[in-house]
């Protein structure tokens, strides 16, 4: 799916305005009614029913009348807000191709008006087989406002922004120095709106893309050691695996994928460690026929408990003050935020194991 960005141009005021209002209404529905739709934009005299038409005709809305008259954004009209929020912030002038897909996001190429090519990933949480897990586990407090997958997307996409800024949130981490000159190869992170992520773009492919490694022992000890230096800066990545790792023609990585991260304060972090760890050795063993043991330049893999913050806290990153997901929660998003989204992710991380499991059977 390519985005016509020129469509932006012709899509008047009001009708943005409404666009707005739905998105507003969803934060309590997930079927905003008209009238409230109508209450919210403050359009009169049928003002905000002639908009409702054009953003049906452009399917930036969806309408049903089952149980009462009323609308929903569609992905493309969420990821339209998005797009115009860059746009309008001198950001970006461009959409181009999709670059990447996966299960919870898409990746595009966006130009900005200096003629640089960005990437501009879409949070997209519950599309697959994983929207079961709405209907599968009540993990929303009754206390909390309506859920809904837009809210989730903007929380992935937050979260995923706020580690890649990392350096702006904490004085461990000044505002000049980015994740990369503490030893993390990640994007850099440009901007974010809602549910979208402006950052750099990688040079590589997923490592699951390369069939074939010049030296496999080396790509692999690189990926140990990330994974040793998120835990000994408090955090453990949940998905670190060939489709999150990208690998440039001189076999250097690059690591992708936030949201899911978890603190190595998390009841379970030494469990999703050791997951990680497992699924780098299976990939490797697999694809390159690459054991570690049997390399002579190898090195003994990390055992949690001895580069983790938190616990016993013997790693290089034992300073609590030191860890990122310490800055994390330093940085505006929130404990609820992050329990939410974590349960989510939590969720889905069990319906994948299931559907592994039945998979294997």
């Amino acid at each position: 799916m390519k985005f016509d960005v020129n469509i932006l141009r012709y899509i008047e005021k009001d009708a943005w305005r409404v666009l707005v209002s739905v998105e507003m209404g969803m934060k309590n529905h997930e079927l905003v009614p008209v009238e409230l739709v109508n209450a919210i934009s403050g359009l009169k005299h049928g003002g905000a029913h002639k908009c409702v038409r054009e953003l049906l005709k452009h399917k930036l809305v969806h309408h049903e009348n089952q149980k009462y008259d009323g609308y929903r954004l569609t992905p493309l009209g969420y990821d339209f807000l998005a797009i115009k929020a860059f746009v309008n912030r001198g950001a970006i002038v461009g959409v181009g191709r999709r670059i990447g897909v996966g299960k919870e996001s898409d990746v595009f190429e966006v130009i900005t008006e200096d003629g640089e090519t960005l990437a501009m990933k879409l949070h997209r949480l519950g599309r697959t087989s994983f929207r079961a897990v709405k209907q599968k586990r009540d993990y929303v407090k009754a206390t909390t406002t309506h859920m809904n997958w837009l809210y989730l997307s903007r929380l992935a996409a937050l979260k995923e922004h706020a580690f890649m800024k990392a350096r702006s949130i904490s004085h461990w981490f000044p505002y000049d120095r980015a994740l990369g000159e503490h030893g993390f190869p990640v994007p850099v992170a440009v901007d974010v709106n809602r549910h979208a992520v402006l950052m750099t773009m990688i040079d590589g492919v997923p490592l699951t893309q390369r069939y074939r490694l010049r030296e496999p022992g080396r790509v692999y000890r690189q990926c140990i050691d990330q994974l040793s230096n998120l835990a000994a800066r408090g955090l453990v990545h949940c998905d670190f695996n060939e489709f999150n790792i990208m690998v440039n023609e001189d076999e250097d990585i690059t690591i992708i994928d936030f949201p899911q991260m978890v603190s190595t304060r998390h009841p379970n972090a030494e469990e999703l460690f050791v997951r990680d760890l497992k699924c780098l050795h299976k990939f490797f063993l697999r694809r390159y026929d690459y054991r570690a043991e049997e390399d002579d330049e190898g090195r003994e893999d990390p055992a949690f408990r001895d580069v983790a913050v938190g616990g016993v806290g013997r790693g290089e990153g034992a300073d609590v003050k030191r860890s990122l997901d310490v800055s994390l929660r330093a940085s505006g998003f929130s404990q609820d935020a992050v329990k939410e989204l974590d349960a989510h992710v939590e969720a889905t991380r069990k319906d994948k194991e299931e559907e592994e499991e039945e998979e294997e059977e």
